[in-house]
């Protein structure tokens, strides 16, 4: 097997030039670069990567845990944080957390034990107290979509709040008043908060929330429309439906034209993320903003400030969500 110092042999230069050109150090010339590259292809040769670590401290790998791989919402994000980083010469290893406590834990010990010089954990069902603690490990940790107060430097997150009272209100502007509402899963911050944010919006236009028109759904259009379903069933005027999230909204508009109803003619929506495809649906969906995408980016630029040392970057942390108006709300007949 064919080692570094074979390498400098054949090339005819140093050990640390070899190394140089390993660690894409632009202080080699093009033509020495090219002759170490010549020797290694020749020689068939590979850095072993666990010696470099060990020799240096750094993998130049972080670590990403994210709640799930499929669906069109963790994906935009995931492509930003290997981007940003990739553009540094770092690599990413992903893993899944499935928003389970357990395997969130699992996810976390796994790409420790990899070596890896940073996390990026978007987790949603281990506490603040867990990750208080991690954080104060020797492995940097900065979390997406996750406010602690204690630690906020390392979070970049969403005003979920002041975007679950903007979709209701703008709903509420246009005169509803008979308003259900399908939620993600309670045990989850930023659903708890949309939520809290629905009820502000409704208690500022002295609309009362009704318990029995608020159903918990799983994020996913299934759970859209099986929350319709059930709406539907109670047989009681509904004029509009807020949805914590786009993909459940389709699956709630989807039920409704099955059922007859017009949208928004007869009943209006909005939903939360504004993920692509609810674009080029009819009718197009009304939404809030959750850049997720840019909060990616802002957790790989936080590492590569505050792990790799790069003091050019800048880091925005708080996000606030934008109301997009398309076609899915409309005024309510007030004669009606």
């Amino acid at each position: 097997m064919a080692t570094i110092y074979d390498v400098s042999v054949m090339a005819g230069v140093s050990l640390a030039t070899v190394s140089r050109v390993m660690n894409n150090n632009t202080k080699v010339s093009d033509k020495t670069k090219q002759k170490v590259l010549d020797a290694m292809k020749t020689l068939g040769y590979r850095p072993n990567t666990i010696a470099q670590s060990l020799a240096s401290n750094c993998s130049n790998s972080v670590g990403v845990l994210v709640s799930q791989l499929d669906g069109p919402f963790y994906g935009p994000m995931m492509t930003e944080i290997e981007t940003a980083l990739r553009t540094a010469n770092k690599h990413v290893i992903i893993a899944a957390g499935h928003s389970d406590e357990k395997q969130e834990k699992e996810g976390v010990e796994f790409l420790m034990s990899r070596g890896c010089d940073a996390l990026i954990l978007d987790v949603e069902a281990v506490s603040d107290d867990y990750l208080i603690e991690l954080s104060k490990g020797s492995t940097p940790v900065v979390f997406i979509n996750r406010y602690i107060d204690s630690i906020k430097e390392r979070c970049v997150y969403l005003e979920n709040e002041q975007g679950g009272f903007m979709a209701t209100e703008h709903i509420l502007s246009l005169g509803h008043k008979h308003i259900a509402y399908i939620s993600g899963p309670l045990f989850k911050l930023d659903v708890r908060d949309r939520l809290k944010g629905h009820k502000r919006a409704l208690q500022q236009y002295n609309v009362p929330f009704d318990e029995t028109l608020c159903y918990e759904g799983d994020f996913r259009e299934l759970g859209g429309s099986n929350a319709m379903e059930y709406l539907l069933s109670l047989n009681k005027p509904i004029t509009a439906v807020v949805c914590a999230n786009d993909q459940m909204a389709s699956g709630a508009i989807a039920v409704c034209l099955e059922h007859g109803l017009r949208v928004p003619e007869d009943i209006s929506f909005i939903g939360y993320d504004n993920i692509p495809f609810p674009q080029y649906i009819s009718p197009k969906l009304s939404t809030v903003s959750n850049p997720i995408n840019e909060m990616g980016k802002m957790a790989a630029r936080w590492v590569l400030q505050q792990v790799y040392n790069n003091k050019d970057v800048e880091i925005e942390r708080s996000f606030q969500p934008e109301l997009f108006i398309r076609d899915s709300a409309k005024a309510v007949n007030l004669k009606e």
